[in-house]
């Protein structure tokens, strides 16, 4: 009998080290492929990092810095819900005139570019003040998508509006 117990433990633990080891392959094929998302956003979007400066520097579009602004400016608030991010990908696609699917990859590569700011109050300041060298007259779409972000998770909170006071200060408004 106890040899019985001792082999039924031990298929039970190989199991347990089976299923550890596939759910471990699973994770890193879900980053892979996030990753892969994100470079083919780039590639698509015609996003090219130069070398040796941040990649926020390398953004030569303005509907990209806006969407990575509006990325951010989303996850002030908190975690950012799937309506959250529709209502964002269609504001973004309403106000720049841009399809929904390159909205879409607009979104992704500024995820990224939120990501290298190290946080979503760094990118804001970052991403607003790379807008404003690209295009001076771009904070009439800006406001235009913050407001429908606003609007759609029900008022700003007060880091939004910290983050409005900032954008506003960067675009030389005061």
């Amino acid at each position: 009998m106890p040899v019985i117990l001792a082999i039924l433990g031990l298929v039970l633990a190989a199991g347990v080290w089976a299923w550890r080891i596939r759910m471990a392959r699973q994770a890193l094929d879900d980053v892979s492929m996030m990753a892969g998302d994100v470079i083919a956003a780039a590639r698509r979007l015609g996003f090219r990092r130069r070398l040796n400066t941040h990649p926020v520097d390398s953004v030569d579009e303005p509907e990209l810095a806006m969407a990575a602004v509006g990325v951010a400016f989303l996850d002030l608030a908190s975690m950012p819900t799937a309506e959250q991010l529709a209502g964002l990908k269609q504001s973004l696609s309403r106000h720049l005139g841009v399809s929904e699917i390159k909205a879409d990859e607009m979104m992704i590569v500024g995820r990224w570019l939120v990501n290298e700011c190290k946080g979503a109050t760094s990118a804001v300041s970052r991403l607003t003040k790379r807008l404003y060298q690209l295009d001076q007259g771009a904070f009439t779409p800006l406001l235009a998508v913050l407001n429908d972000i606003g609007q759609s998770g029900g008022g700003l909170g007060p880091r939004q509006r910290d983050a409005l006071d900032d954008i506003a200060r960067i675009m030389r408004l005061n």
